[in-house]
């Protein structure tokens, strides 16, 4: 599941990404994410880490809720209110340029919540870091570790809302060592694999707050198994159901 090897204009059914210069350009990850993320019935969404605005747009393609961006990279908050403003969607979409955790801090003494939070988070926790500042910064835990996010998530997401998230296997222990010290807990998973002869690689999942509305039995973690192609290296009918709605040529 690999980004596009360069930053390039990326057309949709329904909009456009333009992500030039941004740390992470249109990937597969980000498409899946916004395709399964269940925010339809949401009527207000936080992207974190929005980047150039593709799963803000996907949010606002498949809701009618009010939809706030956050993202710190200037260059990337950049591109994404370019790409807010020549969609069909620009009125219900704003994007702030800050760190999340300032975002959060501002919002203490307020009331406002969100009823979904969306999320492609930086992941890799040290290691050889991209030539690429941008994306090393992106894709990098240094700006936004995993305990400051859940932290920015358990604050800002409402009482019986829903975050969305998609991580790598290897990065899956730590993001749950920090779930597990936090007011959230996971409700929902699905494991990605390139092909049925391949293991899971990538995870998306739900996470809610402990303490939200629902019967004890629903604290177990609904899991699942999603495989993106065919064994002759098509789409699986899966991938296609996904994207139907996204990709020009389904």
């Amino acid at each position: 599941m690999q980004n596009k090897s360069d930053s390039m204009p990326f057309t949709f059914k329904q909009f456009h990404i333009d992500d030039h210069n941004c740390g992470m350009p249109v990937s597969t990850d980000a498409v899946i994410l916004g395709a399964w993320a269940p925010l339809t019935r949401a009527k207000s969404i936080l992207d974190i880490g929005a980047g150039s605005g593709l799963l803000s747009l996907m949010a606002a393609q498949r809701s009618e809720a009010i939809i706030t961006a956050i993202e710190l990279d200037e260059t990337a908050a950049s591109a994404c209110e370019r790409n807010f403003q020549a969609s069909k969607w620009g009125e219900r979409l704003t994007i702030e340029q800050c760190a999340i955790q300032d975002f959060a801090q501002q919002r203490l003494d307020t009331q406002v919540k969100f009823e979904h939070i969306i999320c492609n988070p930086p992941y890799f926790n040290g290691g050889t870091q991209s030539k690429n500042q941008l994306r090393a910064k992106a894709r990098h835990t240094d700006s936004l570790d995993f305990s400051c996010l859940i932290k920015a998530i358990t604050r800002l997401l409402a009482a019986d809302g829903t975050a969305s998230l998609i991580l790598p296997s290897q990065s899956m222990p730590k993001f749950q060592q920090e779930l597990a010290c936090s007011e959230l807990i996971m409700t929902r998973v699905m494991d990605i694999a390139d092909s049925a002869a391949k293991k899971p690689h990538r995870h998306v999942f739900n996470l809610a707050h402990r303490q939200a509305p629902f019967p004890e039995q629903s604290h177990r973690v609904d899991s699942n198994h999603f495989c993106i192609k065919e064994s002759d290296g098509s789409y699986s009918q899966e991938m296609i159901g996904l994207i139907t709605g996204f990709y020009l040529k389904y």
